[in-house]
C-alpha cells in the first residue's frame, strides 16, 4: 500500500476535476448499478498515469461535448478491495493500471489498457476518451 503523502495529490488531481472516488466495493457496485454510462478509471502512481492518463482524462472532461453520466476512479495499490470489485465488472479484460473501462448499463462497451497509454501524450489519451464518449454516451 502506498503512503497517503504520495497518493493524496494524485487523488486530489482527479477529485478537483470532478471525478468521483470509489474506495469500497459497495461504492463500486452502486456506481455500476446505475442506469446509463459509467467510466471507471483505475488510477496508479506510475509515470504513465501522471504524464498521460490523468491529464488525458481531465482534458477530455473539460472539452467534452458528450461524456459519461458518471466518471469514477479507484486507486490501484491503495484501495485494494475497491479495485478488485471494479475489475470484477470488467474481468474479461486483463488487469492493468492505469486503465479505464466505460460501462453502459453495467456492460463494458470500451476499455483503455495500460499498453494503450504508455508512450502516448495526454492529448492522445484525451482524444481516445472523447472518441469513446462520442460513440457510447
Amino acid at each position: 500500500m502506498y503512503p497517503p503523502e504520495l497518493t493524496n495529490p494524485m487523488r486530489a488531481e482527479l477529485a478537483d476535476a470532478g471525478v468521483t472516488e470509489l474506495t469500497t466495493p459497495d461504492e463500486v457496485d452502486a456506481a455500476v448499478a446505475k442506469d446509463g454510462t459509467c467510466l471507471i478509471y483505475v488510477n496508479s502512481v506510475c509515470g504513465c498515469a501522471a504524464g498521460s492518463a490523468r491529464p488525458g482524462l481531465i482534458g477530455a472532461m473539460q472539452g467534452a461535448a458528450k461524456k459519461p453520466d458518471q466518471i469514477c476512479t479507484v486507486f490501484a495499490g491503495v484501495d485494494g478491495e475497491a479495485v478488485a470489485q471494479a475489475r470484477g465488472h470488467f474481468a474479461e479484460y486483463p488487469a492493468s493500471s492505469p486503465s479505464a473501462a466505460l460501462l453502459k448499463d453495467g456492460e463494458v462497451v470500451w476499455m483503455l489498457h495500460r499498453h494503450q497509454i504508455e508512450g502516448r501524450f495526454a492529448d492522445q489519451i484525451a482524444a481516445a476518451f472523447a472518441e469513446s464518449w462520442q460513440e457510447h454516451c
